[in-house]
C-alpha cells in the first residue's frame, strides 16, 4: 500500500468499509477491522497525517480498542462533541464549535500535512459542508449485515472522482477526490 502520493495538506475522510458498507458492526464494534487492517500496515498514510478529527463515539470506541492493546494513532487528536466528558483526556483536544472551526483549528494543528476525519456524523457533516478534498476506504473482505453505514441516508449525492485502487493481500484501497 505505498505510492499514496499525499499532497500537503488535504483534508481526507479515512474509512475501513465492509463489503455491504459498515464503518461499525453492530452497537459500534470496530474490533473487525484489525483482523484485516493495522497502522503498520498503511504507513505512508500515518506519515501524511499530521492531525485528526474524530467523532465523540468513535472516540469512545476508540477508547475501548485501546484499552484491549489496539492503539490509536495519527497524530493530534481532536474531539467534536456537544457534551465533553466531566474528566478531560489530557491525549486529545476535545472541541464543542461548528464542523468548519473544528477543522480549521485541526487543520492548523497539522501543520501542513494532513487532516484525517474520523467518524460517520463528522464525515457526513465536513463532506455537506465542502470542506473534504479526499476520501481513503480500506474495503476489508468480511459482510458485515449491520451496523453503521458508510454515510447517512439524508447526507445525499456527493461525485467523487477515483484516483487510486490498490489490492494488498485481503484488502482493496480505493482513493477519490471529491469533485467541488
Amino acid at each position: 500500500m505505498s505510492d499514496v502520493g499525499f499532497g500537503t495538506g488535504k483534508v481526507v475522510v479515512n474509512r475501513a468499509m465492509s463489503l455491504d458498507g459498515f464503518i461499525a458492526g453492530r452497537e459500534h464494534a470496530m474490533d473487525w477491522i484489525g483482523e484485516y487492517l493495522t497502522a503498520a500496515e498503511v504507513p505512508d498514510v500515518m506519515a501524511a497525517t499530521g492531525a485528526m478529527l474524530v467523532g465523540r463515539g468513535t472516540y469512545e470506541v476508540a477508547k475501548r480498542m485501546a484499552a484491549q492493546g489496539t492503539p490509536y494513532d495519527g497524530g493530534a487528536q481532536f474531539i467534536l462533541t456537544h457534551k465533553p466528558p466531566v474528566e478531560p483526556d489530557p491525549t486529545v483536544t476535545f472541541l464543542t464549535c461548528g464542523i468548519e472551526e473544528a477543522v480549521a483549528t485541526a487543520r492548523e494543528a497539522a501543520d501542513g500535512k494532513n487532516l484525517e476525519i474520523l467518524g460517520a456524523d463528522v464525515a457526513a457533516q465536513c463532506l455537506r459542508h465542502g470542506l473534504v478534498d479526499e476520501i481513503l476506504v480500506y474495503v476489508l473482505p468480511v459482510l458485515l449485515g449491520d451496523g453503521v453505514r458508510f454515510a447517512p441516508p439524508s447526507m445525499g449525492r456527493v461525485e467523487l472522482e477515483p484516483f487510486s485502487n490498490t489490492q494488498s493481500g485481503a484488502v482493496t484501497t480505493l482513493r477519490f477526490r471529491v469533485r467541488k
